[in-house]
């Protein structure tokens, strides 16, 4: 009998290819989208709530990532400052537009929202006023929970039906992927691990094309690695006026 370890692995792993066979046609939009907005010097912006917001750091001054990806951070969706309140706040309307106006989104930028569900507030308008401003909206999903849940937004609407692009994280309703124990309690959430795949690929990819046709995008390395910490600094500087939180 195979452990909770492998069938976790096993869950994973088939999530990943099927991604990669199935979505194809969205993987390129989205990397194309990127690509352009790297290219006209424009930022590439991630949101999320509660475990979403991930996502944002993830890419945020990431050994490996972008320079000129910023995250947006609302310290109450997230879980330090109380676990429950951030699941009632990401619910609350209006949100989205207040955080989002510390940030200068505009044309040629892209605005990827993390959000399993997709059903609550904070994402669908976080969607919604990236949109209004003129950048280019892509939803990081789970489409098999949108197909079971509602929307808990005025519109009626879910995060995948009001953005441009929509890249779904192939997990299952809920989250969690595994049954464990005599109760069959669902554990093991492949939407962090899935969806932090999708954006890094997407990033490599988008940079390694820039490159090929001769255009050079900003990369941090570690700043843990030996003899890269004046370079570290260099580019902190570079993007200092640009990037929030550096």
């Amino acid at each position: 009998m195979s452990t909770p370890r492998q069938r976790y692995r096993e869950q994973v792993v088939t999530i990943i290819d099927r991604v990669l066979g199935e979505q194809a046609p969205a993987l390129d939009a989205v990397r194309d989208a990127v690509a352009a907005a790297l290219a006209a010097d424009h930022l590439v912006y991630v949101a999320g709530s509660g475990h979403s917001h991930l996502m944002a750091e993830e890419v945020f001054y990431r050994a490996g990532g972008i320079a000129a990806a910023q995250a947006i951070l609302d310290p109450d969706l997230m879980l330090h400052l109380g676990a429950e309140r951030s699941t009632v706040l990401e619910r609350e309307e209006g949100r989205a537009e207040r955080i989002l106006a510390d940030y200068p989104v505009g044309p040629g930028d892209v605005v990827i929202i993390a959000s399993n569900s997709g059903r609550n507030a904070y994402p669908i308008e976080m969607a919604l006023a990236s949109k209004a401003r003129g950048a280019t909206t892509i939803a990081l999903t789970s489409l098999r929970h949108a197909a079971a849940a509602t929307s808990r937004h005025r519109s009626g609407k879910l995060l995948y039906q009001v953005t441009d692009l929509v890249l779904d994280n192939g997990g299952e309703y809920g989250d969690a992927a595994l049954t464990v124990g005599r109760n069959a309690v669902r554990m093991g959430p492949t939407s962090t691990i899935a969806g932090a795949f999708i954006l890094n690929a997407i990033l490599a990819e988008a940079v390694d094309q820039l490159s090929r046709s001769g255009f050079e995008v900003d990369v941090y390395e570690s700043a843990n690695m030996q003899g890269t910490e004046a370079a570290a600094q260099a580019m902190i500087r570079r993007w200092q006026s640009r990037i929030r939180g550096l």
